[in-house]
């Protein structure tokens, strides 16, 4: 905490330790692309000295994009702990003689973004284990623990199949999506269609014909119809391709969980007498319990592989913590993100407002209005370097060069541990870098302007000049 508090005070007195300009790598990258030096901002200090390399419009606050997903998993490890667990209580509601089930199966969400189809499997095994082949009722999901105002997954940029754009639930199978594979098979001159997961009550067509010429636009060429119940391909496959996947959110989201869990329990060889259906848990204990994966390893597939979704279960989650008798909401979520951001910022917020001009929107970054400026976000990383959750965050950023959203950065390779962040208008990365002396550097850097993504040399060159421990410039 004292390394965060440092720094707080440097940042606060104003103090420009170096020159406020630009390496000339990444001034040369910017004008290149166009991009104006006011739309960019930049902080790099140097962990446990308190001794700032440099900063240029810090103060200036800017979309962070998905680097708010830094302060979602820093604030979880925190305030949850990196063991803590998720719990999904189910209830074998009714008599169970000779396998049958005289009644209904329920299972009630709290927030769990690790239900994928696999998970599920081991839950309903679960289920199976104890003596269950025959449902004679219904299999009731209750998903009432998040109440989210009224919305659309086409809501944040018009594209309702990104899997990114999936609505939160507190009941979340599969992150609502499927998953199609096109297998080449020249023999019969089509492609063989995969779905993962099987869907009840959806039909998929299996073959797609095989066209010639090269592997360009792809998914386009396939004219697909994802609609309610039916998935249709009217154009064809490029044989080029070979084996390709292609996830899609389903078109359904109200109906997705119903569907996939009377398909699960089918192929597992269970009987269902009723159906699937929405519903509320009972008040008497449950059964059993199915617990997540610990918070560590749900925040480094979140940090990783920037996954929106899972950011928002965990963003609606610390208000599900903060206040387990009330449904959690966004505004809630907010707030508490507020307060533990407050904190690390060493300022008083009253509900979502920040100091700053800092705004505070969703948990994932998927938004228009958010806000934060460079120097809050290098405060918030000292603040959470200094913690004693700093190896879990460590661990779970992007590896320049290695893992996740930085696999394929040809700077500082294994040595740079960055969040990205990426929309129509930003581009930004924020993290640690270690660099050749062995010193551990925070770096922030935002580019919000029409031509962002055009600036991404801009940041790979500020990387490289912080790994070589800032050359004179």
């Amino acid at each position: 905490m004292l390394v965060a508090c440092a720094l707080a005070a440097v940042l606060a007195a104003g103090a420009a330790v170096a020159e406020p300009t630009l390496p000339p790598a990444a001034a040369e990258a910017l004008e290149r692309a166009r991009v104006p030096r006011d739309a960019f901002a930049v902080v790099v200090h140097e962990v446990g000295r308190g001794r700032e390399l440099l900063e240029v419009n810090g103060t200036q606050p800017m979309n962070p994009a998905s680097l708010v997903k830094l302060l979602t998993t820093a604030s979880a490890l925190e305030m949850l702990g990196p063991a803590w667990q998720w719990t999904t209580p189910v209830w074998l509601q009714g008599t169970l003689r000779d396998g049958v089930l005289d009644g209904s199966l329920v299972i009630r969400g709290s927030g769990d973004p690790s239900l994928v189809v696999e998970r599920l499997w081991l839950l309903l095994r679960q289920v199976q284990q104890r003596g269950v082949r025959e449902i004679r009722g219904d299999i009731v999901l209750d998903a009432s623990a998040f109440e989210l105002p009224p919305g659309s997954p086409a809501d944040f940029d018009g594209q309702p199949l990104r899997p990114y754009n999936v609505r939160a639930s507190a009941l979340l199978f599969s992150h609502h999506a499927v998953t199609y594979g096109f297998v080449p098979d020249p023999a019969a001159g089509v492609a063989r269609v995969t779905v993962e997961p099987e869907l009840a009550r959806t039909a998929v067509q299996r073959t797609v014909p095989l066209a010639p010429g090269p592997c360009d636009d792809w998914a386009a060429r396939l004219e697909a119809r994802f609609e309610p119940g039916t998935t249709r391909f009217l154009g064809r496959y490029p044989a080029a391709c070979g084996t390709l996947a292609w996830p899609v959110a389903d078109p359904e989201p109200a109906t997705y969980n119903a569907r996939l869990i009377e398909a699960l329990w089918a192929s597992m060889g269970g009987r269902l007498g009723g159906r699937a259906r929405e519903g509320s848990a009972p008040s008497v204990p449950p059964t059993f319990e199915w617990r997540s994966p610990p918070l560590a390893a749900v925040v480094r597939d979140i940090n990783k592989f920037s996954n929106n979704v899972m950011a928002q279960q965990l963003f609606l989650t610390l208000a599900l913590q903060r206040d387990p008798g009330r449904a959690a909401t966004p505004d809630a979520a907010r707030q508490v993100l507020a307060r533990w951001v407050a904190g690390a910022l060493a300022s008083d917020a009253a509900g979502s407002e920040l100091p700053g001009g800092a705004v505070l929107d969703n948990g994932s970054g998927l938004s228009r209005t958010q806000r934060l400026s460079a120097r809050q976000l290098a405060t918030v990383l000292m603040r959470a370097f200094d913690a004693p959750t700093m190896p879990e965050l460590l661990a779970s950023l992007p590896v320049a060069g290695q893992d996740g959203t930085m696999r394929r950065a040809r700077v500082a390779e294994g040595r740079a541990h960055l969040k990205t962040g990426s929309l129509d208008d930003v581009v930004a990365v924020a993290g640690f870098v270690r660099s050749d002396s062995g010193r551990r550097y925070v770096l922030v850097a935002l580019v919000q302007h029409e031509r962002a993504q055009a600036a991404r040399p801009a940041l790979d060159a500020l990387i490289d000049w912080v790994a070589r421990d800032a050359p004179a410039r």
